[in-house]
């Protein structure tokens, strides 16, 4: 019988909204037997999490999923397999860290503007760890009634060209994926459909990732259609990259995404944990 795999998930020590036990639980009773817990930008949920797996007998990948900028634009890359003890990758995530802080306040300092008073602590009311991210100011938006949903927070007001956006200042590609290597990990770019690059440009992408020593892409993930995932596990194999699969998923509040609910990938190219 075949393995489950989920190798891109987040917890409350980001902005999910599980604890990282809660998340491993959860994966389990899904049927998961391979999880990889990738919060953003941190990784101290990955010892609690390990314990869990232990406990329940599922295997456990320690991963991140670091904040980069290139050409302007804001990705996601996945470490897979990374030593979160590891020197340099933390102190290149406590840099982001301390960038989403300020970036926190300056969005309160927008929100109020608009007269929407008290953001910056009503967002971390609902920050659980050590990030404070969007997600958190989307909920307190929620709470105050300002908006009906969480999209809608992002729609009218953090969302790109809205009064409480303000643009993100993360890693180069190359510093994320040698964070990644450095530690003993490999670099996958998470859910690629989703930057609305055309081919050429995705290939691009994909040849400079590969060129820092990115390993692959996610083929498979939460918010790709199953076209995406066939063009997308083409491209891999067309470039050598190996194929991944994470549901990105956040939490139960978000249930057309579930943990290890994914397609399996095409059966072109190499799955990442072939390698392992």
């Amino acid at each position: 019988m075949s393995r489950r795999y989920d190798l891109h998930t987040h917890s409350l020590r980001s902005d999910g909204t599980l604890t990282p036990t809660e998340l491993v639980l959860r994966a389990q009773r899904h049927g998961v037997d391979v999880l990889a817990l990738t919060d953003h930008d941190v990784t101290d949920g990955i010892a609690e999490a390990r314990t869990a797996a232990t406990s329940c007998g599922l295997t456990l990948i320690p991963g991140v999923e670091i904040s980069v900028t290139r050409q302007g634009q804001t990705l996601h890359i996945v470490g897979l397999g990374i030593d979160p003890e590891n020197a340099s990758l933390q102190a290149g995530l406590a840099r982001l860290r301390e960038f989403r802080n300020w970036r926190a306040q300056e969005i309160g300092r927008r929100l109020t503007k608009k007269n929407i008073v008290g953001g910056y602590e009503g967002a971390a009311r609902f920050a659980k760890g050590l990030v404070l991210s969007r997600t958190h100011f989307a909920q307190f938006l929620v709470e105050q009634g300002q908006v009906r949903d969480m999209g809608q927070a992002f729609k009218w007001y953090l969302g790109k060209g809205n009064a409480g956006y303000v643009p993100g200042r993360w890693a180069a590609l190359a510093e994320a994926v040698d964070w990644i290597r450095g530690a003993g990990g490999q670099a996958v770019i998470a859910h690629p459909a989703r930057y609305k690059l055309n081919g050429r440009r995705l290939r691009h992408l994909f040849g400079e990732f590969k060129e820092c020593g990115g390993a692959g892409i996610e083929v498979i993930s939460g918010s790709h259609s199953a076209e995406e995932s066939r063009r997308l596990g083409a491209i891999a194999q067309e470039l050598d990259l190996l194929a991944s699969v994470g549901s990105d998923y956040h939490g139960p509040e978000k249930p057309w995404v579930e943990l290890g609910r994914g397609p399996a990938l095409p059966p072109s190219g190499t799955p990442v944990w072939e390698t392992w």
